[in-house]
């Protein structure tokens, strides 16, 4: 029984990470790439919630003013909701370059400021940026491409880290390297399962507002597109640019919220998942579902192993299947190595070789540590709505 919920801990980790993108590449090479598309240039809203962003806030205006997309079909809504610094002054100073502000002085999260700007879209389709990240002048035309196919009800760009910012940030930016691959082989079979929400594009008319209680909008509004019975479209060459959070400490609490977002997501499973498509389901539960359990399973992976060395099995079957000495030693020897260079990682010079190397196994202790904190705080309910800023790198 205990070798048996090892390898059933261990099996899903190495399966989440390892097996389920070598089965996807396989069943990828089946599968033509779409495209290419027609020339198109609908109209769209270019939708940009900006809570106390004045550091950032005229930047991000110049990127969206600069995008290679024709003016006269770019809307940019900009809704500051609750911003008690110079954010709706600075966007103010733009209106008469078209750029659209809407602001109220109560806060009441980021997903009730988007519900209260969707009836001022004059878009067909609804492009969901932050006021943090930066376009490649490509974006629109990228992201708006895809749904020439009716079948695709939104599409997700590419997440990009930008380079220089030490051990953390080379290793926040391998992720989403990962992370692109996984959803370019996504894409070609029943289409991606996990979107970015700083560059999404969703068709108006398919827009849902999530209920009030949802922690993660955008996974609550591509999952629903999904659900409907349509495909969400991954674009590489849609990239968003942005830098990593200014700590290791600001990290972990910047994915602890989405992880708690993902827990919540699970129990909607009744009106998020697609049970009549096996292949998107699939997709679903690999991608998104077993991800989340990532640290559960890691955890119950190490008391197993231990428990294997306390209390050998002395069943007949192989001594590696019931973890039997010298396996359950050797075992347990790798995981005491791996959380070992966790451990160093956090406390040698990052910008050392040796840094860069070991800082990958405690970004990976680190992110699977934040979906703990992440489960906590959904089961105890304090994870809040509202969204709680996270410094970036800006120099």
């Amino acid at each position: 029984m205990i070798a048996a919920l090892f390898w059933l801990f261990a099996g899903s980790v190495i399966y989440t990470y390892a097996g389920y993108p070598a089965l996807l590449t396989l069943l990828a090479r089946f599968r033509r790439e779409r495209g290419p598309y027609p020339h198109a240039e609908p109209a769209v809203t270019l939708l940009i919630a900006a809570y106390n962003e004045e550091a950032e806030i005229a930047r991000k205006i110049e990127n969206s003013l600069a995008l290679d997309y024709p003016r006269e079909q770019l809307q940019i809504l900009i809704i500051a909701d609750g911003s008690s610094d110079r954010t709706p002054e600075i966007v103010q100073q733009y209106a008469d370059q078209g750029v659209e502000l809407l602001y109220e002085a109560p806060r009441r999260g980021k997903m009730a400021a988007i519900n209260r700007a969707i009836p001022f879209v004059r878009g067909e389709i609804i492009v969901f940026s932050d006021a943090n990240n930066r376009y490649d002048a490509n974006v629109i035309r990228e992201l708006v491409a895809p749904f020439a196919d009716a079948d695709v009800g939104a599409v997700s760009g590419a997440k990009v880290i930008e380079k220089g910012d030490g051990a953390l940030g080379e290793s926040e930016g391998l992720y989403w390297r990962y992370e692109s691959f996984v959803k370019k082989q996504e894409s070609k079979l029943a289409g991606c399962t996990a979107v970015a929400g700083e560059v999404l594009a969703v068709r108006s008319d398919l827009f849902e507002s999530p209920p009030d209680e949802i922690i993660n909008d955008d996974t609550h509004m591509g999952m629903r597109i999904i659900a409907r019975g349509f495909r969400i479209h991954y674009a590489p060459q849609a990239r968003s640019h942005e830098r990593v959070s200014q700590s290791a400490q600001d990290e972990i609490a910047r994915r602890a919220r989405i992880f708690a977002g993902r827990y919540q997501a699970i129990t909607y499973a009744r009106s998020l998942w697609p049970f009549r498509r096996p292949l998107a389901l699939w997709q679903l539960l690999s991608h998104q579902t077993l991800r989340t359990l990532v640290a559960v399973n890691m955890v119950g992976a190490l008391v197993m192993n231990i428990v294997a060395v306390l209390w050998p099995s002395k069943a007949k079957s192989h001594k590696l299947l019931r973890l039997a000495a010298p396996f359950n030693w050797l075992l347990l020897a790798f995981q005491i190595l791996f959380y070992t260079m966790a451990w160093l990682g956090g406390r040698v010079d990052s910008n050392s070789k040796l840094g860069k190397v070991v800082y990958v196994p405690t970004f990976l202790v680190n992110s699977n540590w934040a979906g703990l904190i992440g489960l906590y705080r959904f089961v105890r309910r304090r994870q809040t709505t509202l969204w709680q800023r996270v410094g970036r790198r800006t120099n």
